[in-house]
């Protein structure tokens, strides 16, 4: 009797932990979901684990847009919201029960380039449209005609930052310190090297180039290689976390090199790891409350501020515009058929988003500026506005 007992328990649990595998938040006015009345729109963003601060950010903004736009043909839009726990399986997990269980019409997601690749196959062999929001690695969108996303791509990214390092900071050698593990991170500083080396004319230019991986928390080793190459700058393109713990590290032993990265910087975590220490940091990003671009950007910025009593992060701003791309395309679609929705973004012309204009090019990337930030009195400071080259 207890063995039998001990199975039924067992088996029990099993399923609690299966049902539990993939966390997911409905938002919607309407009281059946899936009913006839109702449209969904799928959202996999990292709620949980190392992610979860950027991917916090970018459900807000989609919730603001959810809130100020809920209805598009006449019937209500439910966000069927799952945590891919920072995580690239859970990614793939999520993206199946979107897809598989909850039936969306499209997806939104996600904060990470690695997390969005993990979901690509699942999208393209469904023809689900997905709009990407910070996810700035090239494969995210390519090959995969089902994928498109709000913000610029990392070879742009790379150029900028390494412009600002040699025209700005007049940089001759830089360290290069990356996220090995993280898709992002490697590719960045793949198109940085590249944009440099060809700056300076010097195929030395990068000094060294140091690899840690994600979740790490001690980098005395990578820093004290690079404190012996003496660079002008280091570039450390990573996660928020990892970025202000190495940035920290690096000032309590004695490094003054600037130390310059990336879009993933611009979280509130980052201010409060790195202190003091990341002070003067300047990294590439989307959107500047100081630079309101279109009008939609004036009423993102009061209404956000109003539903959050706090100044939003560019992601969030790009996750807005994400939800707002996909009601005009449905809008113009006339129908929640997600092929012809597909195929009706792709015309998507001059879109007046809170982020700025959106044009796709030839992969579904958005053809957009970049913008220069700087922690000054411990916030985030707009420094300048850089255009793509035409």
């Amino acid at each position: 009797m207890k063995r039998k007992l001990a199975i039924i328990i067992s088996a029990v649990l099993a399923v609690g932990t299966v049902l539990s595998s993939c966390q997911v938040e409905k938002v919607s006015d309407s009281k059946s979901s899936g009913s006839n009345d109702t449209i969904k729109i799928g959202v996999f963003e990292p709620l949980t684990g190392a992610n979860a601060g950027g991917g916090e950010l970018e459900v807000e903004g989609i919730k603001l847009a959810n809130k100020l736009y809920p209805e598009v043909n006449g019937k209500k839009i439910e966000l069927v919201i799952v945590d891919n726990k920072s995580d690239k399986v859970e990614a793939s997990n999520a993206a199946s029960r979107l897809v598989e269980k909850d039936k969306v019409t499209a997806i939104i997601g996600s904060w990470g380039s690695s997390l969005s690749m993990a979901a690509g196959d699942i999208i393209k062999k469904a023809k689900i449209p997905t709009i990407a929001t910070s996810a700035t690695n090239p494969l995210v969108t390519k090959g995969n005609d089902y994928y498109f996303r709000v913000c610029f791509i990392d070879p742009f990214q790379g150029t900028v930052m390494a412009n600002y390092a040699y025209s700005k900071l007049n940089a001759k050698k830089v360290a290069i310190v990356q996220e090995v593990s993280n898709d992002y991170a490697v590719g960045l500083a793949k198109y940085f090297t590249d944009s440099f080396t060809k700056l300076t004319g010097d195929s030395k230019a990068i000094v060294s180039v140091s690899n840690y991986n994600t979740g790490d928390q001690d980098f005395s080793a990578q820093l004290t290689n690079i404190k012996s190459q003496n660079p002008d700058v280091i570039f450390a393109p990573g996660n928020f976390t990892e970025s202000a713990l190495l940035i920290k590290q690096a000032r309590d032993l004695g490094i003054k090199a600037p130390i310059i990265g990336g879009d993933t910087w611009e979280t509130p975590d980052f201010l409060k790891i790195g202190g003091s220490a990341v002070e003067g940091s300047v990294f590439s990003t989307f959107f500047a409350t100081e630079k309101p671009i279109t009008k939609e950007s004036e009423k993102f910025l009061t209404e956000y501020k109003k539903e959050y009593n706090k100044e939003p992060a560019a992601v969030s701003a790009l996750a807005y515009d994400a939800y707002l791309l996909l009601v005009d395309g449905l809008k113009r679609t006339g129908s929640e058929d997600s092929v012809k929705l597909r195929d009706e973004l792709v015309k998507t012309k001059d879109f007046q988003g809170a982020a700025g204009v959106v044009n796709f090019d030839e992969d579904r990337n958005a053809v957009k500026a970049a913008v220069i930030k700087q922690v000054k009195d411990g916030k985030f400071t707009y420094l300048d506005l850089i255009e793509p080259t035409k």
